[in-house]
């Protein structure tokens, strides 16, 4: 009897230890899948990259006129429509022509394309490349101060 009480104990503990296991695996498969992308986390954690809004952006083009509002999108969607006053370097022109269409490393740089990925893109990677003052606003999706065609 006393035998067969220990063999009952020992395979209730074998199976909670069983299911401690499996629900312990489960969590660190579910932590391991929901391991953040540098690239996701919010703006404010990466060095020196900053995203504002909109409306931020537009206060700092109406007080700043020295300002550089920079387009990363393609000729084709510049000439569609565009801020007024934006320079155009198409993102994946940037490392080649970023020294020449923004020779000042310390300018104030607002960066936009049309909803967001490659104005952060682009912002990264000037300040990979030294420049100082770079601030992404986004994308023209959610710009409402009006934008000029070519």
């Amino acid at each position: 009897m006393k035998n067969q009480h220990s063999a009952k104990k020992y395979r209730v503990c074998s199976r909670l230890i069983r299911g401690m296991i499996i629900v312990i695996g489960i969590l660190i498969a579910f932590m391991a899948c929901n391991k953040k992308d540098p690239a996701d986390q919010p703006p404010s954690n990466r060095s020196g990259y900053r995203r504002i809004s909109a409306e931020e952006a537009k206060k700092i083009m109406d007080t700043a006129p020295g300002a550089i509002i920079l387009d990363v999108r393609t000729k084709e969607e510049y000439a569609e429509r565009h801020i007024a006053r934006s320079t155009l370097l198409c993102v994946t022109e940037l490392e080649k022509r970023a020294s020449t269409v923004l020779p000042d490393k310390d300018a104030q740089i607002l960066v936009y394309c049309r909803r967001g990925r490659r104005s952060q893109i682009a912002a990264n990677a000037l300040l990979s490349m030294g420049y100082k003052n770079v601030i992404d606003f986004g994308g023209l999706d959610t710009w409402r101060y009006g934008t000029v065609r070519e």
